[in-house]
């Protein structure tokens, strides 16, 4: 038996990831990894995969992709300041992610029309959708 006051060296990935607060559940984590959306020194690992202290991952989330590296290690959901200190991003990362917020947000503004199609603006869409769709 362990005892609880030592501080673990190594965790499973997906407690480590639900600890972080990356996923709000193990079993999110868990869907995630096999999924591909997290790897370790850009390889996919599997849910049982111990990480330590300067393993480099890479977290796909939404939109959001997050390149960091281990800081501590911990099984245990603490308050979200603690959790912001098992972990690091990198400043590559942080760039990345406010440049594809910026270009989302600029992609959304021109996307979005100010009134309804009319009818022939709507039969335009369709004949345009049916080029498309045709085999």
């Amino acid at each position: 038996m362990t005892d609880p006051n030592t501080k673990a060296v190594k965790a499973r990935i997906d407690k480590w990831l639900w600890a972080a607060r990356f996923f709000k559940t193990r079993t999110l984590a868990k869907n995630a990894i096999v999924g591909g959306k997290v790897q370790l020194t850009g390889q996919r690992v599997k849910v049982s995969r111990e990480i330590s202290v300067g393993d480099v991952l890479r977290i796909r989330k939404g939109w959001d992709e997050y390149e960091i590296v281990v800081q501590a290690i911990s099984e245990q959901r603490r308050a979200a300041p603690i959790a912001q200190t098992l972990y690091e991003e990198t400043e590559a990362s942080i760039g990345r992610r406010a440049r594809a917020a910026e270009a989302r947000k600029a992609a959304g503004a021109l996307a979005r029309p100010t009134q309804k199609p009319g009818k022939h603006e709507r039969k335009a869409l369709e004949r345009l959708r049916k080029q498309f769709d045709a085999p």
